[in-house]
């Protein structure tokens, strides 16, 4: 089976769920006045989705695999911020696990496909 869509990659999947956890997160009064942070927050997770997708459409797995490693970076990006949100009061010790967790699973699925990717014998345009 070949996967035709980004939406299809547990990646993306993953990083979206982890993005609405984000975003009903900051929705806490308090979380929500910190308006750097729940920027920088909501634009980190939002990340990690785009550059799966936009890697996703890029003509072969050099480009994906790029778009990757900033996905999972943003992914890192986004547990750093979540320990500022706890240390801040802002989320409490089960709202940060279960994000904090999220985002865990995020990388590692992230950093599976593109283990696969840099494996595969899947060059050009969308791995035909």
């Amino acid at each position: 089976m070949s996967i035709k869509r980004f939406e299809d990659l547990e990646a993306w999947k993953i990083a979206r769920d982890l993005t609405n956890n984000v975003y009903s997160l900051t929705r806490n009064e308090r979380f929500a006045r910190d308006f750097g942070l729940k920027d920088q927050i909501c634009r980190a997770s939002v990340s990690v989705m785009s550059n799966v997708a936009e890697g996703f459409e890029r003509d072969g797995d050099k480009e994906f695999i790029n778009f990757l490693s900033i996905a999972k970076a943003s992914a890192g990006e986004t547990r750093s911020l979540l320990y500022v949100a706890l240390d801040q009061d802002y989320i409490s010790d089960v709202e940060f696990n279960s994000a904090y967790s999220k985002a865990i699973e995020n990388s590692r699925v992230i950093s599976g496909l593109s283990s696969y990717l840099k494996k595969s014998e899947m060059r050009g345009r969308k791995f035909r």
